[in-house]
C-alpha cells in the first residue's frame, strides 16, 4: 500500500518542522537506499535547493545525518558531520523509529551528543520510518 495522506502530510510539512527555509544550506550525510525519499523532497522544497554532500568544502546552514544502528560509531558521525556546520547551526540526525530496523535507542544518541560536543534539543517524528533529533553545539566560544 502507498502511504496515507497524514504520512504524506507529515514528510511534506518536515522542513518547517526541522526550521528549514529558503536560501539556506543543508548538507546532507549518510544517504543510503533506505531514506525516505518523499522526506528529502520536502526539505528541498523547503530550502528551495538541492542539499549539498559531503564534499561540499564550504560552511553549511544544517546538517542532515541519517544513522541507523549499525553505521558505526555515533560519536565520530557526528564529529565528522560538525566539519563543515557553521557556528549556531544544527544537525538533525536522522535515525529509524523505534520498532523499525536500524533503529538507535534514544540513550545511544543522549550520550553520544555530549561526547561529541553537542546539546540534543527537539525529537521530532519526519517520516512514516524515521524521526528526527536536533542536535546543537553550545554557543560558548572554543
Amino acid at each position: 500500500m502507498g502511504s496515507t495522506m497524514g504520512e504524506s502530510a507529515q514528510a511534506t510539512g518536515a522542513g518547517d518542522r526541522l526550521g528549514l527555509t529558503a536560501g539556506m544550506v543543508v548538507q546532507e550525510l549518510g544517504w543510503d537506499n533506505d531514506t525516505d525519499d518523499e522526506l528529502r523532497v520536502a526539505i528541498e522544497d523547503a530550502i528551495d535547493a538541492d542539499m549539498v554532500d559531503g564534499d561540499y568544502g564550504n560552511v553549511v546552514d544544517a546538517v542532515l545525518l541519517w544513522w541507523r544502528n549499525d553505521d558505526g560509531d555515533l560519536v565520530d558521525g557526528l564529529v565528522d558531520a560538525l566539519t563543515d556546520l557553521v557556528g549556531g547551526g544544527s544537525i538533525w540526525l536522522l535515525t529509524p523509529k523505534v520498532g523499525r530496523p536500524g533503529s538507535v535507542d534514544a540513550a545511544d544518541i543522549a550520550e553520544a551528543a555530549p561526547i561529541a560536543g553537542l546539546s540534543q534539543t527537539t525529537t521530532a517524528a519526519v517520516s512514516r520510518d524515521w524521526q528526527a533529533t536536533r542536535l546543537v553545539a553550545p554557543k560558548t566560544p572554543r
